[in-house]
């Protein structure tokens, strides 16, 4: 629990944190009428799984990130772990002891790199799940995920909400500083060249923000700007170009 605390001081609160923070409390205040899961997908790098975790502490959300060789069985599986419940016997026998313990406890569920899911024609054991448990359930998924699922129509319309990641901003550049420049004092000015080299993904911005760190520690600047930087080149996520030696 000290732990989740702590995650949850130290986890910016960046716009799409905010963005996922409402679709998950939409789905767990929506009336019984109305569906329970909601869907939040955007571009890789995005912070969606930041997000996805913070929302998970601060509602004690049962929590699982996909992985691409995962089946049916070993979503369960790691959804069980999670509620601390030995995982034996058939596949229809856990979907049942998950919704009920999902049922019972009243916490919502977030399934991170749905996508695996997706891929892997596997969703309707998620809509065992919530049709078993009418718990709020969270989809995290690439931004083509929302389309994907068009092909399981009664699980498509059991989506109450599909939100999207916004692209970083200046001032999701300034709070991620705040977090991984603490050493040094970073300008404005650099801080905006960094916002636009980074085309909206938050991931090149901490990478971004941890080399200006780690090059105003090394020559000794206590605060760095633009002039500071100089022609240092930033990281955008292209490769770069072939050298021929």
């Amino acid at each position: 629990m000290t732990q989740e605390m702590s995650q949850v001081k130290t986890t910016a609160p960046l716009r799409n944190v905010a963005l996922c923070m409402k679709a998950l409390e939409r789905a767990m205040n929506s009336p019984d009428h109305l569906p329970r899961m909601v869907s939040f997908s955007g571009p890789s790098g995005m912070g969606k799984s930041m997000a996805a975790s913070y929302a998970a502490n601060k509602y004690r959300a049962y929590y699982v990130e996909c992985k691409s060789s995962w089946t049916k069985r070993a979503l369960l599986e790691a959804i069980m772990l999670q509620m601390g419940i030995p995982a034996a016997g058939p596949i229809y026998k856990l979907t049942e002891q998950i919704s009920e313990q999902l049922a019972l406890s009243g916490r919502p569920l977030i399934i991170d790199e749905m996508d695996h899911i997706v891929n892997r024609s596997a969703v309707e054991i998620v809509r065992d799940i919530y049709e078993g448990s009418k718990a709020p359930i969270l989809l995290i998924g690439e931004e083509m995920m929302p389309q994907k699922l068009k092909k399981w129509e009664r699980f498509h319309g059991r989506i109450l909400e599909w939100a999207y990641t916004q692209p970083a901003d200046m001032q999701d550049t300034k709070l991620l500083a705040s977090f991984y420049c603490r050493k040094v004092k970073v300008k404005d000015d650099l801080l905006e060249t960094v916002t636009k080299a980074a085309k909206g993904s938050v991931r090149r911005i901490c990478v971004n923000l941890s080399r200006i760190e780690d090059e105003a520690m090394g020559t000794g600047l206590s605060e760095i700007g633009l002039k500071e930087w100089g022609d240092r080149q930033l990281y955008t996520g292209e490769a770069p170009a072939r050298r021929i030696i």
